[in-house]
C-alpha cells in the first residue's frame, strides 16, 4: 500500500537538517550535483527540434497528478494528464503515479485499458516511470489484497515490508544507496535523501535493482527492466533530487524519440 498524503503535505516536509543527518554511509563517490539543470530539446537528424517532449501522466483515479505535472513541467516536458489509452500511446514517455492499495488500482488499469496502453508503450521502447504505487504496479503481483495482478513489466512480486521494531508504513525521508549507474539517477549523489510513504515493496531481482534504502533491512528503492523504471519514493516530494530524476526522464524520452525513425507520436 502506498499511503495517501493530506493536501497540506503534497510537497512533503523539508528533508533532515545537515546536523541531524549524521555521517554519510560509505559507498560510491558522489555522482555530481542533484540540481536539475536545463534539459536539452530532442535532437532529430542532427538538428534541434522545436517541440518539447510529451509525457503522459496516467489518470486512472489514483495518484497525486498535479504535483507530478508541476515537477515534469519544471523539467521541460509538455505534460499530458490523461485517462485515454490512445493518448498514452501517442506520447514520448509515460509516468504511472499512484497512492493507495494495489489490487483496486490494478483492476482500474485493466478495466480502463490503461494498463495495456502502458505496457504497449514499454514494448515499443518508450521510457516508462512508475512512482510509489505506480512503481509496484509494474511488477507481477502483490500480497496486498485479492486480485493483485500487476503489469509484469519488471519481474518479481510486491510483499509487505517487515522492518522489525520500526513503524509501518515507512513514512518520511530516507537515503539512497546507489548500486549501479542508470540514466534515471544521472547526477544523483550517493546518499541522497528521498521521501517515502509505503507499507509494501517489491522483492526485486538483483539484476533489476538500481538503488536501495535501509529500513529494518534493505528495500528496493529504484528498479529497471529495459526502458521501464520505477521509484518507491515520490520524486515530486524529494526536492532537488526528485527534480533531477524527472529531468533525467525527460532527457531519456528525448533521446528515445530521436533514435526512433518512426517517431513516438501517432497522427491524430
Amino acid at each position: 500500500m502506498a499511503t495517501a498524503l493530506p493536501e497540506r503535505m503534497s510537497r512533503g516536509p523539508a528533508p533532515p537538517s545537515a546536523a541531524s543527518r549524521g555521517p554519510a554511509s560509505p559507498g560510491p563517490v558522489p555522482r555530481g550535483s542533484a540540481s536539475p539543470g536545463p534539459v536539452p530539446r530532442r535532437a532529430v537528424s542532427g538538428a534541434l527540434a522545436s517541440d518539447p517532449v510529451r509525457i503522459a501522466v496516467v489518470d486512472y483515479g489514483v495518484g497525486n497528478l498535479r504535483s507530478v505535472e508541476r515537477a515534469l513541467a519544471r523539467a521541460g516536458a509538455q505534460v499530458v494528464i490523461t485517462p485515454d489509452p490512445r493518448e498514452v500511446e501517442s506520447c514520448d514517455g509515460v509516468v504511472l503515479p499512484g497512492v493507495g492499495a494495489f489490487a483496486p488500482a490494478a483492476r482500474l488499469l485493466r478495466s480502463t485499458g490503461l494498463g495495456e496502453a502502458v505496457a504497449g508503450a514499454a514494448h515499443r521502447g518508450r521510457p516508462v516511470l512508475g512512482v510509489c504505487l505506480g512503481y509496484q504496479l509494474l511488477f507481477e503481483e502483490s500480497e496486498e489484497g485479492e486480485g493483485g495482478i500487476g503489469l509484469g513489466l519488471i519481474p518479481g512480486p510486491v510483499v509487505r515490508i517487515r522492518p522489525g521494531s520500526l513503524k509501518v508504513p515507512h513514512m518520511g525521508w530516507n537515503r539512497l544507496r546507489i548500486l549501479r549507474d542508470d540514466l534515471l539517477l544521472e547526477a544523483v549523489a550517493e546518499g541522497s535523501w528521498c521521501y517515502f510513504v509505503h507499507s509494501f515493496a517489491p522483492a526485486a531481482r538483483p539484476e533489476h535493482t538500481v538503488a536501495t534504502c535501509e529500513y529494518g533491512g534493505e528495500l528496493a528503492a529504484v528498479c529497471r527492466s529495459g526502458t521501464v523504471a520505477g521509484t518507491q519514493f515520490h520524486p515530486e516530494k524529494s526536492g532537488p533530487t526528485g527534480l533531477r530524476i524527472y529531468a533525467n526522464l525527460v532527457a531519456a524520452c528525448a533521446a528515445a524519440t530521436a533514435d526512433d525513425p518512426t517517431g513516438a507520436r501517432r497522427p491524430g
